[in-house]
């Protein structure tokens, strides 16, 4: 995913778990989150609130990339406040489209 977002021309950054979301998404201030659902320290889920309760992340667009695609994931990801869900595996025609969407 990095190796298209990198040749789109876009500036990409890493969190290596979900406590780090947060914390980096403030630090950084990024047009567009994409959020694993499984992820060591704190889920997709609860780091998609986390980032939706804090008012300075709360407007930036999250879209769940994840192997978990059944329609309760997908239900639950929208509820949680996911802009959009993408599942694995992906196209790069996928992400570029989706990119595309989200960041001008």
């Amino acid at each position: 995913m990095g190796r298209v977002l990198s040749s789109l021309g876009h500036v990409v950054a890493y969190a290596s778990d979900g406590n780090e979301v947060l914390p980096k998404a403030k630090q950084i201030m990024p047009d567009l989150v994409l959020l694993d659902i499984v992820m060591p320290g704190m889920d997709g889920f609860r780091a998609m609130r986390v980032l939706r309760n804090d008012p300075a992340t709360a407007k930036i667009p999250v879209v769940l990339v994840s192997t978990k695609n059944q329609q309760s994931d997908v239900f639950w990801g929208k509820k949680q406040g996911a802009d959009e869900h993408v599942g694995k595996p992906y196209t790069p025609e996928q992400m570029t489209t989706l990119i595309q969407r989200y960041v001008r």
